[in-house]
């Protein structure tokens, strides 16, 4: 199987060819799938055909990694290769036209057997993981932790985080991504570990202390040319990536001001 390996970490991103549609997971724009792979495992599958295409496997892809990076529980990320001939004889259309529109190189994350979705009012969270997490997000700009949908799984008695595909929203638009880099981040208000997140200044240096420019650079190099390219909004898989990197480190250097709007929100709620 191909490896893609991450500079400067005993880290790679495995290539797997998915074998069996096993089922849709829930209804959405993403329509993400369990599926199994011919190593054995299953994976929930990240389509690049649906909802966001592309933008939201380099989302998945590029959180999930800065998420493991920061000592957070992640999924194993694989690329998952989808056949042409796959899903032919699935007998839903919209399954169908779903994988058809997927061929080629997908993600997939590691399947958490008999994983239960954290429930905020029924379990607790240590204040230090909380305020972690929610700097993470702030971080990425995930809007996606809310109690609607929290995106976080108990297993074997730990907190794990999956689902980071709404994270960069700078990415839709493209532009003035030096703007939302600075930004205060107002959507933190709605997270759902906002209230048990009490040391988020605490954590602040030790995140920032994770994260350096070789990191960063060495996360993105796992980004495929393919997906960057795939929305046409650069001329070249480098001039994607540097944006990306740009951001990241940008947003670093400001993280006072995700920081202090994520204190003043949780003021606001307790």
């Amino acid at each position: 199987m191909k490896e893609i390996i991450m500079k400067e970490r005993n880290f790679s991103l495995r290539t797997v060819n998915v074998m069996r549609y096993v089922m849709p997971l829930r209804e959405g724009g993403s329509l993400p799938a369990l599926a199994e792979a011919d190593d054995g495992f299953n994976y929930v599958l990240k389509f690049k055909g649906a909802g966001q295409r592309e933008k939201a496997l380099i989302a998945e892809l590029i959180g999930g990694e800065v998420a493991r990076l920061l000592g957070l529980k992640v999924p194993e990320l694989v690329f998952a290769n989808l056949d042409e001939a796959f899903g032919r004889s699935e007998g839903d259309e919209e399954i169908q036209d779903l994988l058809k529109g997927s061929q080629g190189l997908n993600l997939g994350l590691h399947f958490l057997s008999k994983a239960v979705t954290f429930d905020p009012g029924a379990s607790s969270v240590d204040e230090e993981l909380a305020s972690k997490i929610v700097w993470l997000d702030a971080y990425i700009t995930n809007v996606d932790r809310t109690y609607r949908n929290t995106n976080l799984l108990i297993w074997n008695r730990e907190l794990w985080l999956i689902d980071h595909g709404a994270s960069f929203l700078f990415h839709h638009s493209w532009e003035n991504f030096e703007k939302h880099a600075k930004s205060p981040f107002s959507m933190i208000k709605d997270h759902v570990l906002l209230p048990m997140a009490g040391k988020l200044e605490k954590v602040d240096h030790e995140m920032k202390s994770k994260i350096t420019p070789d990191k960063i650079s060495a996360i993105l190099d796992l980004v495929p040319d393919e997906w960057l390219m795939a929305s046409r909004d650069v001329e070249s898989p480098d001039e994607g990536r540097k944006v990306y990197e740009e951001f990241l480190l940008l947003r670093l250097e400001n993280s006072s001001v995700f920081v202090k709007e994520a204190q003043d929100a949780r003021k606001a709620l307790i």
